[in-house]
């Protein structure tokens, strides 16, 4: 063999070489791309997993207290008309403690962001209100809630039941 064919023999195995490493570091990278994708991936369905539990656990605790509304609705009329059992002291001792419980419930419900919807004298929005009447009042304009027969609830912007309310006319 002379050396011009040695010369040219290894061009060409060192051609071959630097074409088979080309090939070799496109195909990491690809590895290296496709193990990225993966990650990535990954990474979002734990957000979307984490966020799937936070709403899960938000709608749990919202059935939850969405029993205990009924509840305080009731400890609220019946502290409406305390007026009306007179004025003895066993009564007033009993219509405190009770009071009281009512309390425990209010702070309850706000410890968990729930909040009563605003209504006497508030205008009539049918996205918080539900209106159950309407009624004649000159010293109200139209629209504006004159009575709340039944409390409402929302949890953020979240309407919870809205408020059942008379409306003048």
């Amino acid at each position: 063999m002379s050396d011009d064919n040695k010369i040219n023999e290894e061009e060409k195995i060192s051609e071959n070489k630097d074409l088979e490493i080309e090939k070799l570091k496109l195909e990491a990278e690809e590895y290296k791309a496709g193990w990225q994708r993966a990650l990535a991936d990954y990474s979002n369905l734990r957000k979307e997993a984490m966020k799937w539990k936070d709403d899960w656990v938000k709608m749990s605790e919202l059935q939850v207290l969405e029993e205990f509304i009924p509840v305080y609705e009731n400890f609220k009329k019946a502290f409406a008309h305390k007026e009306l059992m007179g004025g003895d002291e066993v009564w007033e001792k009993w219509a405190e403690g009770i009071g009281h419980i009512m309390r425990q419930f209010a702070d309850i419900l706000k410890a968990h962001n729930i909040e009563e919807i605003e209504t006497v004298g508030a205008q009539f929005d049918p996205k918080l209100h539900e209106a159950i009447g309407e009624e004649e009042s000159a010293n109200a304009e139209q629209g504006i809630i004159l009575r709340e027969t039944s409390g409402g609830y929302k949890m953020g912007e979240k309407v919870i039941r809205p408020a059942k309310v008379i409306i003048a006319k």
